[in-house]
């Protein structure tokens, strides 16, 4: 079977061929503005209320076919369509993250070294720092100040703005350097990207950095500590290839699954059986702690104030505990595809997931992976809709990785991770197939609307 299994592009019906592209470019535009989970916040927020989306306020909205969000922080939000079926039934969840990998500023930004200004950074996430050098570097984020004020910054997306380079050595001068390993070729402490190169008047070319951002953001020095800025690529999403069948981009593990999680459940016509639920979270890259991570309790508090709303004479724990027990989850997450360079290298060829065939099961042979009859019922509902799909599992002692689900299954959810497969996985430019992000939203919209009393499914009340 599986040395038949064809590429997406082949079982594309024609007459779908127009919406994968406006798909994509809806995708591409997605990830081209919003390039931290502070922006791709606003962002969904700005969608879901277009869609018809009013955020939850009140125990009065928790009624079938209410379109609620739920902002926690500016930086994760969980959007909800209530179902025909009591919350306690169950919910459908498809849950990711839109945090990637990144350079953060340290609470003492700017230094000085051979009359030019840096930026001292720390960096987020795994990353390769080498494939950081030398590109154009946006700087996004939001300054706090202690009179309460909060100043958003973008600096490096649009045309004509300046924009930040780590600066690499040349190669006829870089000797003392060529018998680095490969982890070192530039090491962590060394993330340093010009900010400046004109003196002040005063205070040289550190204190002229620091005068243009005070002046221009109307804070002061202290106000940078804790700041949240990032320092993101500043290159636009482009298609990838003479044939245009892939996409390039920064940020696409995991805003490819977020957008794709988000426009599903935004697009969804009728009332679902189940509740339908899209939760974006945030510092996933970096261990999903505090509390906007995966770990908070954030998402539960909420399910119990609906619950409350729904029942309000049954104890809510009770009832959040059948809701969850209840419930089944897809947690998306980016998975690397076969490099068509390095092959069996770093992957095992007949378990690896390949570019433009298809959404992943991904399968870990550990604590990650679902009871089989959980991924039964998610290959029945794929193979219904006829949407190709594929597996993954890394090569023995080389791959890994993990997703949020595992912080919802110890919640007694039933939960399946689920990817796209990208080339150049965590580097600044990532690369998706065109056809795989198609056929994973038509899968989110499929899981949404899915009844588990039909077709052979039935929900087990508790």
């Amino acid at each position: 079977m599986w040395e038949t299994k064809r590429s997406g592009w082949q079982t594309l019906p024609a007459s779908d061929r127009a919406r994968v592209e406006q798909f994509a470019a809806d995708y591409k535009a997605y990830i081209g503005g919003a390039r931290s989970a502070l922006a791709s916040t606003a962002e969904m927020i700005r969608q879901a209320r277009a869609a018809g989306f009013a955020e939850f306020t009140a125990p009065a909205q928790v009624k079938p076919g209410a379109r609620l969000f739920v902002n926690n922080r500016d930086r994760s939000i969980a959007l909800f369509i209530v179902g025909q079926e009591p919350i306690t039934a169950g919910l459908n969840i498809v849950g990711a993250h839109h945090d990637s990998p990144h350079i953060k500023l340290k609470a003492r930004p700017v230094i000085g070294r051979g009359g030019i200004a840096l930026f001292k950074t720390v960096y987020y996430g795994g990353i390769k720092e080498y494939q950081w050098a030398n590109i154009p570097l946006a700087l996004v984020g939001r300054i706090s100040t202690s009179d309460g004020r909060n100043i958003d910054v973008s600096i490096g997306l649009k045309t004509g703005e300046p924009v930040f380079v780590i600066p690499d050595n040349a190669p006829h001068s870089d000797r003392p350097l060529r018998d680095r390993k490969y982890e070192e070729v530039l090491k962590g402490e060394e993330l340093n990207p010009v900010a400046g190169s004109v003196p002040a008047e005063h205070g040289g070319v550190v204190g002229q950095v620091v005068q243009t951002l005070t002046a221009t953001y109307k804070i002061r020095e202290e106000d940078l500590v804790g700041a949240e800025l990032l320092l993101v690529p500043a290159s636009q999403p482009a298609d990838v290839g003479v044939d245009r069948g892939l996409i390039g981009g920064y940020g696409q593990d995991d805003r490819l699954s977020a957008f794709c999680a988000v426009r599903a459940l935004m697009e969804a016509r009728a009332v679902p059986r189940f509740t339908a639920v899209a939760y974006l979270t945030n510092l996933e890259e970096a261990g999903s702690g505090n509390t906007t991570g995966a770990r908070t309790e954030a998402f539960f508090t909420v399910l119990a104030r609906m619950i409350a709303a729904q029942n309000p004479r049954d104890g809510a724990d009770a009832g959040l505990r059948a809701a969850l027990r209840n419930s089944v989850m897809i947690s998306a997450d980016a998975n690397d595809g076969l490099n068509p360079i390095f092959g069996e290298t770093t992957s095992e060829a007949s378990n690896a997931a390949r570019v433009g065939y298809g959404p992943t099961i991904k399968m870990y042979g550990g604590a990650f992976d679902p009871p089989p009859e959980v991924t039964a019922r998610m290959r029945g509902l794929l193979d219904r809709a006829g949407i190709p799909w594929q597996t993954q599992t890394p090569r023995v002692g080389v791959g890994g990785g993990g997703t949020i689900g595992g912080f919802f299954s110890v919640r007694d959810i039933d939960v399946i991770d689920f990817g796209v497969p990208l080339l150049s996985m965590h580097s600044p430019y990532e690369v998706s197939s065109k056809v795989d992000v198609w056929y994973f939203y038509r899968f989110m919209s499929e899981f949404f609307a899915w009844d588990r009393t039909t077709a052979g499914e039935q929900v087990e009340k508790r």
